[in-house]
């Protein structure tokens, strides 16, 4: 088999492994090297065959000694195989970045013969491109469960990210559908990776030159839909995971149907992509918000809205803590006003101690009033003919395909098509709030 067919193979079995969408680390190519890593300089299309244009996403073989039943690539699946040589992978890396097709390398792998083999042939191949052809770009490589550490740190010192898949949301549906893996092989990876960065930062205080392990941090990525865990139950263990280990990301990945398995969704079902959607909205509330798991959702709705997102939930939900003064509210309460996002609260604080503020400088600073006008006040006076009440509300900041939906007396549909907007002409606020993700 040429090293085409391969990558035929091997890119179309990467396309279920979800890439970080920016390098989050700066580095330069030394003298005489090639390629370089800036912080946040690497954008994604993806390709209909799931390759990735800006990273090389790409197995380096789908051969695998375990059978988990979500996986195309479990043993048992039959399916054309394939398996880069160490040489042949970074040979393609290094034509394709010369060519200017990619900036830098997502590598994956299944298991061949086991955990540690697969790890030396994702090292020699990685060990190539940096030490034969001084290659100084961005690669993104997944840790192999079960691998020694010995061998997870060299790894982590070639690569700028490491990942480790938690694949399931608890350890009973692990072992109802991964029978080979468990919570521990998952888990103590990616807590050594988090000591060795720990022991890094400290070394790189006292030795200038000291190598730099795993400089862009580790994610993980979790399959939602393929098991009967709930939203609430996802999400707490999401923030859990950011606490103890400090990860950069949690990737939702929604189930895709592709095989036939009692214990799995049908393939006639539609991947959950709405409620991938919404738990990556929540997502974005942990990290950037201030917000907790168990206030976004609680035991008694474990299930996020489908018709709104969980931040016009959590206020809807909340009334008795609005309207809000902008001209007094602390940065924590800005946050959590729908339509208020990172920046613009920021710009509120800067701009409210040169002068009041006023619902039309607000709109000039980014806040997007058709939202935040239902939870906030200028100078002690809501909106000019506003009626705040919570079914205003809930109408207002809910979409016209929902309100189709809910007219129709259909709760149990969601719209066919996810729209980031609340009308068919989005404004220019809407497309600016939509490309930096502030809700």
């Amino acid at each position: 088999m040429d090293v085409f067919d391969k990558l035929k193979i091997l890119t179309d079995a990467a396309k279920y492994d979800v890439a970080c969408t920016s390098s989050g680390t700066d580095r330069k190519a030394s003298s005489g090297g090639i390629g370089s890593a800036v912080s946040c300089g690497i954008c994604h299309s993806f390709a209909a065959d799931g390759r990735c244009i800006s990273l090389l996403k790409v197995l380096m073989t789908n051969s695998c000694v375990y059978d988990c039943k979500y996986c195309v690539n479990r043993r048992s699946n039959d399916t054309p195989r394939a398996a880069f040589t160490p040489r042949e992978l970074a040979e393609l890396t290094i034509n394709f970045y010369r060519r200017n097709y990619i900036e830098g390398l997502f590598l994956s792998s299944g298991v061949l013969k086991n955990p540690d083999y697969t790890c030396e042939q994702m090292i020699e191949a990685i060990r190539i491109l940096r030490e034969e052809y001084h290659f100084s770009g961005y690669i993104h490589a997944k840790a192999i469960p079960g691998a020694d550490s010995a061998l997870i740190e060299r790894l982590g010192l070639l690569v700028d990210r490491m990942s480790v898949n938690i694949e399931l949301p608890s350890q009973k549906s692990l072992q109802t559908l991964a029978p080979d893996k468990s919570k521990h092989s998952i888990l103590a990876p990616m807590g050594f990776i988090q000591d060795r960065m720990q022991e890094n930062r400290t070394d790189l205080v006292k030795y200038r030159h000291a190598p730099k392990f795993v400089p862009a941090g580790q994610s993980t990525q979790m399959i939602v839909g393929a098991t009967p865990e709930t939203d609430f139950q996802i999400l707490n263990l999401a923030e859990g995971l950011y606490k103890k280990y400090r990860l950069k990301r949690v990737f939702f990945s929604a189930y895709i149907p592709v095989v036939e398995n009692a214990l799995l969704p049908s393939k006639e079902s539609k991947p959950p992509l709405l409620r991938e959607h919404r738990l990556y909205q929540a997502d974005w509330l942990l990290r950037f918000y201030g917000f907790r798991a168990n206030e976004i959702l609680d035991s008694d709705h474990q299930s996020f809205n489908p018709y709104i997102d969980p931040k016009c939930n959590w206020a809807l939900n909340h009334m008795e803590f609005f309207p809000i003064e902008v001209n007094r509210a602390s940065y924590e309460e800005l946050l959590r006003v729908p339509g208020i996002g990172v920046r613009s609260a920021q710009r509120i604080i800067v701009a409210r101690r040169t002068g009041p503020l006023h619902f039309d400088g607000l709109k000039k600073l980014g806040v997007v009033l058709k939202r935040a006008q239902y939870f906030i006040t200028c100078c002690g006076k809501i909106a000019d003919g506003l009626k705040i009440t919570q079914d205003v509300a809930l109408r207002s900041l809910m979409s016209e395909t929902a309100l189709g939906t809910l007219r129709q007396n259909l709760p149990d549909t969601v719209p066919e098509q996810l729209s980031f907007f609340t009308n068919p002409n989005p404004t220019k606020e809407d497309l600016q709030k939509c490309l930096t993700g502030q809700i």
